[in-house]
């Protein structure tokens, strides 16, 4: 059975609408989605020693999760509106936020700090850095035409060249992901 790692984006978790859909769509694959820590450090580790762990044939990433699926090298990857530079929609977002869905360890809300913020834009200024030949060619991005909070478009291209656009606004809706996000996922898991 292949295995796929979702990485959810802000204020979510691994029980995200998205991972509930994945897993409805494709029954012939194990979707792992873990709850990301807040700290960026952390959540890149965490995913790093699951990909190690794991093996997972794919990454998918949204938003928050695009930028840190982006990072992890050497694995297949599917970057849904990637928020490249997360740090600054945070830093209009400060103070105790909650989360949109439920996490493993029970938490409800977190709080965005200025030092929160910080560890994000260090995380974010060197992330295209190490980008391999193989990331080239096995990284692919969707973007919505209709997304108001990320535009990362031109900077994936800088670095990519798999890019769509899909209609559609930042968060995936079923319909989007049933239409546009499996089919990739299947033409992938294929090659």
């Amino acid at each position: 059975m292949d295995k796929i790692i979702y990485i959810h984006g802000l204020s979510s978790s691994g029980m995200s609408s998205t991972a509930t859909n994945l897993r409805a769509l494709l029954p012939e694959c194990e979707v792992l989605s873990p709850d990301l820590p807040i700290a960026p450090d952390k959540a890149y580790d965490m995913l790093c020693r699951l990909c190690n762990e794991e093996q997972p044939r794919l990454l998918i990433g949204t938003s928050m999760g695009g930028m840190f699926a982006q990072q992890v090298r050497g694995y297949r990857k599917i970057l849904v509106n990637p928020a490249f530079h997360v740090s600054a929609f945070m830093r209009t977002q400060l103070g105790i936020r909650e989360f949109l869905n439920p996490r493993q360890d029970g938490a409800t809300h977190y709080e965005i700090t200025p030092d929160l913020c910080d560890a994000y834009q260090r995380m974010e200024e060197n992330q295209f850095a190490g980008i391999s030949d193989f990331d080239r060619e096995n990284t692919y991005a969707l973007f919505g035409t209709n997304d108001t909070l990320v535009q990362g478009f031109e900077e994936y291209t800088e670095h990519y060249q798999h890019a769509t656009w899909f209609e559609g606004e930042h968060r995936l809706n079923p319909d989007v992901t049933k239409a546009i996000v499996v089919p990739l996922i299947k033409k992938i898991l294929r090659q």
